[in-house]
């Protein structure tokens, strides 16, 4: 079960992602990156990379009022992921479904990634990011990463430098304060979304 644990008020859920989410995962990765990832790579740390850790961003399940209406398998909204080794986490990507994007749900896949990355012993966040892309620049800086770096033409598609963001001390008291004030907010703005409808497409 991942770290996070998300009010039951709160219309998304965090789930671990599986080899068989990966045909939705490649569509959003499609979509949302000039240089996306191969299944190829999504495979190798999926099934071969114990240093990896990848989440997948869905809609909280409803009950059905009728019982005998078949299970669904709930769409996945966005994704990320990381590698922990030792303790320094360095999440490797993060994408949210360009319908979905502005509502907050950016910030709940990196919190539920930072969540993840403090159970399981990091000490350090560390990350790549576009140089203009401000927004995400942003979203980090909330959870206290800063800029420590620069990679001259990182990214191939414009060569464009990438800008090094980390935090330090996440298992600190100061840090888990800041991260609970930070929940307090989001699971706030994330409730006003009400229940999110759901297409269902028949049973697994």
């Amino acid at each position: 079960m991942p770290a996070l644990k998300i009010p039951e008020s709160v219309p998304f859920q965090i789930d671990p992602m599986r080899w068989e989410d990966i045909t939705e995962v490649m569509e959003i990765e499609r979509r949302a990156f000039s240089m996306p990832w191969p299944i190829r790579a999504y495979e190798q740390e999926i099934l071969r990379n114990p240093n990896a850790h990848y989440l997948v961003l869905r809609p909280r399940e409803v009950r059905a009022a009728v019982p005998a209406l078949p299970p669904q398998r709930l769409p996945i909204l966005g994704y990320g992921g990381f590698w922990l080794v030792p303790d320094e986490a360095h999440v490797s990507t993060i994408a949210i479904d360009a319908p979905w994007r502005g509502r907050g749900l950016g910030e709940l896949m990196f919190l539920a990634l930072v969540e993840e990355a403090i159970a399981l012993g990091a000490n350090l966040i560390t990350l790549e990011v576009r140089a203009s892309n401000f927004v995400a620049q942003n979203l980090y800086r909330k959870f206290g990463l800063e800029i420590t770096g620069r990679r001259p033409r990182y990214y191939r598609d414009n060569n464009e430098d990438a800008l090094l963001m980390t935090v330090e001390g996440v298992r600190s008291p100061a840090y888990r304060e800041r991260l609970e004030a930070l929940k307090a907010q989001l699971w706030a703005r994330l409730r006003s979304a009400g229940p999110i409808p759901i297409h269902r497409s028949g049973a697994n």
